[in-house]
């Protein structure tokens, strides 16, 4: 889930223009593997906030993520103040 806080009109790079934050949710299950990477390069940058997450099931799906849904509008709060809430990983 990628949830784009912003005013419209919004065009593709219309993030960096105005500094809007971009909320991320992530679900998947290959986020500790492929998409690892992708992740790592996005918690670099400015305007993306995450939503913690954790591990899904370490047994049966140990490279699955899945985002903490009680957390999902402090993270909201924190990215509208320009804050990454902490700790991402749980």
């Amino acid at each position: 889930m990628i949830l784009l806080i912003h005013q419209p009109p919004w065009r593709p790079n219309h993030i960096y223009a105005t500094g809007f934050p971009l909320v991320i949710a992530p679900s998947t299950n290959n986020g500790l593997s492929g998409n690892a990477e992708n992740l790592g390069r996005l918690l670099n940058r400015r305007n993306y906030y995450f939503v913690p997450f954790r591990q899904d099931n370490p047994i049966t799906k140990p490279r699955s993520i899945v985002f903490d849904f009680e957390s999902l509008i402090r993270t909201i709060e924190y990215a509208l103040d320009g804050e990454q809430i902490s700790p991402i990983l749980l």
